[in-house]
């Protein structure tokens, strides 16, 4: 039988595809994931990319080389936009997520090789997120980064396994995100270049050595975990069952959705470069360390600057763990064929292996600030995979029927695979001959 979305083969009994269009019979139980069905999963995304990784990359290229990689924020939400958008457009068409879409339509050494790599990718994201949320508890407490990493890590797998992180995500994602707002808000109260500012939001310039935090600022705005999640939570509402207007109505939504959410993100990400920039670059003063961060929030905060920040830092590190966590989950139950289900335990799994690997590298690094900027810059170089991968499902008609991706978007799409992938091979470049 054929699904109602267009050519894709079901991957059910039609007894089960009658029960879940009657809303019987099994469903995933994705618990704190119903929140974004009101806050709209656009905002889940960019509460993503303003996590610790983000601060970190964001603070040192403001700081050691003032306005001038303003254009990868502005690139890296363009790339973002579309590619957040186009694997919506995957869950929504076909009711897959992108990792089960993977399993289901690639050869298997294919999609578990792609998969592999997804999954190295989200362990890289949750370093970045508990070691984020160590810091802060460091700057809090006084508790060692390896202990403050433990800690973090036992917190949001008790969270997720027994999904109470229910009760706190929308104060968390509130707070991180009325800070990030007053990043916006402060460049009021700062002498900012704006013309300098707006020549170098768009035009590329590769300063000596900056390749390592050009991709870092790029892996930290389109990251990897964020599209299989995306994908997720969409695919779970079962928009591809209904009839062809529903989804075309749903797609059209999503975008406005995804386009305001990414516009807000690219704002406060620029305005933490910003603020770096006249904070420390126009001072002559290198950031070491995520400590001093706080100092960008003094204008609008005074003295109580580094509290607010290592709080905002915390629950930063929390929410963004707990989404690196699903994404973990989501990855993993995709080389399974199977959905996002916190009872399952091959979604437990993935959550247990996304925390405790990334605990585990935290325990060999030696620079926690360093650490951060190598994390993100690893997204960076799995990014190609998971681009090419989803351009290949979403603009198959096995996949996607009649809402295969146009030429147009073909093109577009690939090009964000090749610039990505460019960037990679410079920074690999960089690496062997400096």
């Amino acid at each position: 039988m054929m699904c109602p979305a267009g050519r894709v083969r079901c991957h059910m009994k039609l007894s089960e595809l009658t029960n879940r269009i009657r809303g019987k019979g099994h469903k995933p139980a994705f618990g704190g994931l119903e929140i974004f069905k009101y806050i709209g999963p656009g905002l889940l995304v960019t509460v993503g990319f303003i996590d610790p990784g983000n601060w970190a990359a964001n603070i040192s290229a403001g700081s050691d080389y003032g306005y001038s990689l303003l254009w990868v924020i502005t690139l890296s939400t363009l790339m973002l936009i579309l590619l957040q958008h186009n694997v919506a457009h995957l869950g929504i068409a076909s009711g897959l997520c992108l990792a089960e879409a993977a399993n289901m339509h690639m050869a298997k050494w294919l999609s578990r090789s792609v998969l592999g790599s997804a999954m190295a990718a989200s362990v890289s994201t949750s370093l970045a997120e508990v070691l984020g949320a160590a810091i802060a508890l460091n700057m809090l407490f006084g508790v060692p980064y390896l202990a403050g990493s433990v800690l973090t890590a036992l917190f949001v797998i008790i969270l997720l396994f027994t999904n109470s992180y229910r009760k706190i995500e929308r104060w968390i994602i509130g707070f991180v995100s009325l800070i990030g707002l007053s990043y916006i808000y402060e460049l009021s109260l700062v002498s900012i270049d704006w013309r300098a500012a707006a020549v170098s939001a768009v035009k590329p310039s590769f300063p000596d050595g900056s390749m390592l935090i050009i991709m870092s600022v790029l892996g930290a705005v389109v990251m990897p975990h964020n599209l299989f999640l995306h994908s997720e939570i969409i695919q779970s509402r079962q928009w591809n069952l209904r009839d062809e207007a529903v989804i075309k109505r749903q797609l059209d939504y999503e975008f406005l959705d995804t386009l305001f959410s990414m516009l807000a993100g690219w704002a406060i990400n620029g305005s933490m470069i910003l603020l770096a920039a006249v904070t420390f670059f126009n001072n002559s003063i290198s950031v070491g360390e995520l400590q001093q961060a706080a100092a960008i929030l003094q204008p609008l905060l005074g003295s109580n600057a580094a509290l607010v920040f290592a709080l905002a830092l915390l629950f930063s590190g929390l929410s963004s763990s707990i989404t690196s966590g699903m994404a973990g989950g989501t990855i993993f139950a995709g080389l399974f064929g199977e959905s996002y289900d916190i009872s399952d335990s091959h979604s437990r799994a993935g959550v247990l292996i996304s925390l405790l690997a990334a605990v585990s590298v935290i325990f060999i690094i030696g620079d926690p600030f360093r650490g951060l900027i190598i994390s993100q810059m690893l997204l960076s170089i799995q990014l190609p995979v998971t681009i090419f991968t989803q351009v290949y499902l979403t603009s198959s008609e096995a996949v996607m029927g009649r809402f295969v991706n146009s030429r147009f978007m073909l093109f577009l799409l690939s090009g964000i695979g090749v610039i990505v992938t460019v960037l990679n091979i410079r920074l690999l470049a960089d690496f062997m001959f400096r």
